[in-house]
């Protein structure tokens, strides 16, 4: 088998290391990969932030409604959990429509399963997620003065 293919998220407190999924989401990881490529992802905001259930982000204007100019992805469900350190896309009610962004579970949430495309899980540095700046619940998650991604990087 050969060897994973990690992407480096540097956050404010530290490096995290994401194993991608190609076996899993193959569409999505090529695009998380040529948005890495392009350096789409620095210095974007964890615009909604959920204690106890996920980190989101990969709008770039931060509002939670943007999307890169490449085209939406067709959904590629798996069996696989969204359990703690998840790295699952984003998407609006048609499941056809993820695009950038993306989330990381901060716990377990098995709602979520067969609903979303996991294209990775983080392998390294969870407390540096776990330190992102929360939104508030009365509004969804949504934070005032977000923290952001300083850099995304492969290795």
């Amino acid at each position: 088998m050969a060897d994973p293919e990690i992407i480096q998220l540097e956050l404010k407190s530290g490096s995290v290391r994401i194993e991608l999924r190609p076996d899993l989401a193959p569409n999505h990881v090529q695009r998380i990969k040529e948005l890495v490529r392009d350096g789409f992802y620095n210095g974007l905001k964890f615009h909604r932030v959920i204690d106890g259930f996920m980190a989101q982000t990969g709008d770039p204007t931060g509002t939670g409604t943007g999307k890169s100019r490449k085209p939406n992805l067709a959904a590629e469900f798996s069996r696989e959990r969204h359990v703690r350190g998840t790295c699952s896309m984003a998407r609006s009610s048609d499941p056809n429509s993820a695009n950038s962004q993306f989330f990381i579970c901060l716990a377990d949430a098995p709602w979520l399963d067969g609903q979303y495309s996991v294209w990775g899980r983080v392998i390294g540095g969870m407390e540096h997620v776990d330190a992102i700046k929360k939104g508030s619940s009365a509004n969804n998650g949504v934070v005032a003065d977000p923290d952001r991604i300083i850099e995304m990087t492969l290795p």
